[in-house]
């Protein structure tokens, strides 16, 4: 076992490595265009988004032409039927057109492209490698794990992350020594680069009580709900867009620039803060400002547009938002502080919309602190997680168990295919109670 040690911490420090380079150069081209597009008049706003359509439309449209392997660029895929592999020529498109996407004004996040240029090079070093199938599983939830870790300057949460993310109700635990390890190195490499990361600080604290813990825990529940109705709208949105585009044979790279005009014209009753990646809107939250209670409405609605209509960009750094905006809002009226409230919230729809807890929890941890991340977060982040039920922001997402001994599910399905039916258990239960009450 200590030769496992020693070769993942050799193995994992160089996947970390290169991974946190690739994942800083593409963070810093991010910054320079989004820098430059802030701030710029409505009008000008209005038409760059449409630009920006189009040209996701084409880049995603030609750009995966260059691809002959017929290998999806899916973590997902490369994970659960690709044998660790992805395409490599491809590498460039997901980044580009994020960058693309983000600079024009559509919603969404950054740690998408990330994530895929960390698998992606790690699947290219795990066949310079000749690794066999299981090792080259590992390395590309290495990669994965060290995007993530790169992007949210979360070393722990963000490798976690990249391997909860893989099913729901199930860690592959040896995936989390090699994940770890790559992320930590991902991290510290990514500072090198000179990628700044943000962290949040509570001046004071009420002391935890149980009245508290319940108040946080019904936060949760609510901040669940709200992730349901963001997840809810991109799979409306996304399925709006396939229907519209076979029903009139629209020209696929014609989609993305119908939703730039959507939001252009949306943006005339939405403030432009719910646009990109809305971080000023989120510190705000974080800081304690008041938010408005259809805040998490508005982004979750842009961000469904931009992503259903087929625009590229992450997804994670949008839950962030919606659950700062959405926790900040409903928390006074549990009697909450807002600062902490935005807080639980945006722990809480990070462990809902995506299904996972564990790295939500630890994502407080090391963006609030300690104390915060688990005696405030953790109830509120479970909570959540139950409420959103077998619904998933990722619909290639597998389901490993169910949430509830009184849901039934077919193990190892993906979350797009299967839907979560009674337990036979409660059904048999509740028929036998409709028998008695027709007999009396």
């Amino acid at each position: 076992m200590l030769a496992t040690v020693a070769q993942w911490l050799v193995l994992a420090t160089i996947i970390g490595a290169i991974v946190g380079t690739g994942t800083s150069l593409f963070l810093h081209g991010l910054f320079v265009t989004t820098g430059r597009s802030a701030g710029i008049p409505l009008w000008l706003q209005m038409m760059l988004l449409p630009a920006g359509g189009l040209l996701n439309g084409l880049l995603l449209h030609y750009g995966y032409r260059a691809n002959p392997t017929g290998l999806k660029d899916s973590i997902f895929a490369a994970v659960n039927t690709q044998a660790g592999r992805m395409p490599f020529r491809t590498i460039l498109i997901k980044p580009v057109a994020a960058i693309i996407t983000l600079a024009s004004g559509g919603s969404a996040g950054k740690e998408g492209p990330c994530s895929h240029i960390g698998a992606s090079l790690a699947s290219a070093i795990g066949k310079a490698l000749r690794l066999n199938t299981e090792l080259r599983l590992r390395i590309v939830a290495c990669g994965v794990s060290a995007g993530f870790a790169s992007v949210f300057g979360t070393p722990i949460a963000g490798a976690i992350y990249g391997v909860e993310v893989l099913a729901i109700g199930r860690i592959r635990h040896d995936f989390l020594f090699p994940a770890i390890v790559a992320g930590v190195a991902s991290y510290h490499v990514s500072i090198l680069w000179g990628v700044p990361y943000q962290y949040y600080q509570f001046p004071a604290l009420p002391i935890l009580s149980e009245v508290l813990f319940l108040k946080t825990a019904l936060l949760g529940v609510i901040c669940g709900i709200a992730a349901l109705v963001f997840v809810e709208l991109v799979y409306r949105a996304a399925g709006l867009s396939i229907y519209l585009r076979t029903r009139f044979r629209v020209w696929p790279p014609l989609m993305p620039l119908g939703g730039g005009v959507v939001l252009a014209l949306l943006i005339l009753i939405i403030p432009t803060d719910y646009l990109g990646l809305s971080l000023p809107l989120m510190d705000r939250a974080l800081a304690g400002e008041p938010m408005p209670y259809l805040g998490f409405l508005w982004k979750s609605l842009l961000v469904a547009i931009t992503i259903g209509s087929g625009f590229y960009g992450g997804i994670v750094t949008p839950q962030f938002v919606i659950g700062a905006v959405a926790g900040s809002a409903f928390a006074p009226l549990l009697g909450m502080d807002p600062m902490l409230g935005a807080a639980v919230g945006l722990s809480s729809v990070v462990a809902a919309a995506s299904n996972t807890p564990i790295a939500a929890v630890l994502m407080g941890v090391e963006l609030f602190g300690g104390s915060v991340g688990t005696l405030y977060i953790a109830g509120a982040a479970i909570a959540a997680y139950l409420m959103i039920g077998h619904r998933s922001i990722y619909p290639e997402q597998r389901l490993a168990y169910a949430k509830s001994s009184w849901m039934r599910i077919r193990p190892e399905t993906a979350v797009e295919t299967e839907k979560a039916k009674l337990a036979y258990g409660l059904l048999r239960w509740w028929g036998r109670r409709h028998k008695r009450s027709k007999t009396r």
